[in-house]
């Protein structure tokens, strides 16, 4: 694999940050803090609403004091990251899909890091959710583009590698 097909997922890293970044300023510019805009699809089961979390999945580590936070939620996985995307780049272990998956994932954690570093360490989240009492909750803890990014791409590629240690047991 040459050079130019090992980069050319992380456009998709780009991407994911640049869209990010211009929808969380779209949402700081035009709705006030803990409020919903008047944006709402199919009634009340997607809502857009302008929410700031200072913690990460489900608001774990909220309570945590600030250093604490500063070094779990931006310096670990900025280190992870940049190791992550190095490893990537210099291994032959991936698949092209599996590159695409990791610069997915890795655009939306950079997003939310670009938040963390920029937005004294808290991210903008939007994307307001029906859950119709599942689990206990009416609606799904609010996220944004970058947590979707990660979610997805990382349960894609979660699938791929199962997939290819299925094929090599057979």
């Amino acid at each position: 694999m040459n050079k130019k097909e090992r980069l050319l997922p992380f456009v998709l890293t780009l991407s994911i940050v640049i869209a990010d970044q211009l929808i969380k300023f779209w949402i700081s510019a035009n709705i006030p803090q803990n409020t919903i805009g008047s944006h709402l699809f199919g009634g009340d089961f997607l809502r857009i609403i302008h929410v700031r979390n200072n913690a990460i999945a489900f608001s774990m580590g909220s309570g945590l004091p600030d250093f604490v936070r500063m070094i779990l939620f931006i310096m670990v996985p900025l280190v992870l990251i940049g190791f992550l995307l190095f490893y990537v780049i210099r291994s032959n272990e991936f698949t092209p899909y599996q590159r695409w998956l990791i610069a997915g994932a890795a655009g939306g954690g950079l997003g939310n890091l670009t938040d963390r570093i920029f937005r004294s360490s808290w991210v903008i989240d939007y994307i307001d959710v029906k859950f119709y009492g599942l689990f206990g909750m009416e609606r799904f803890p609010t996220f944004n583009l970058a947590d979707s990014s990660i979610v997805v791409c990382g349960i894609l590629l979660i699938l791929t590698f199962i997939y290819s240690l299925r094929g090599k047991n057979e």
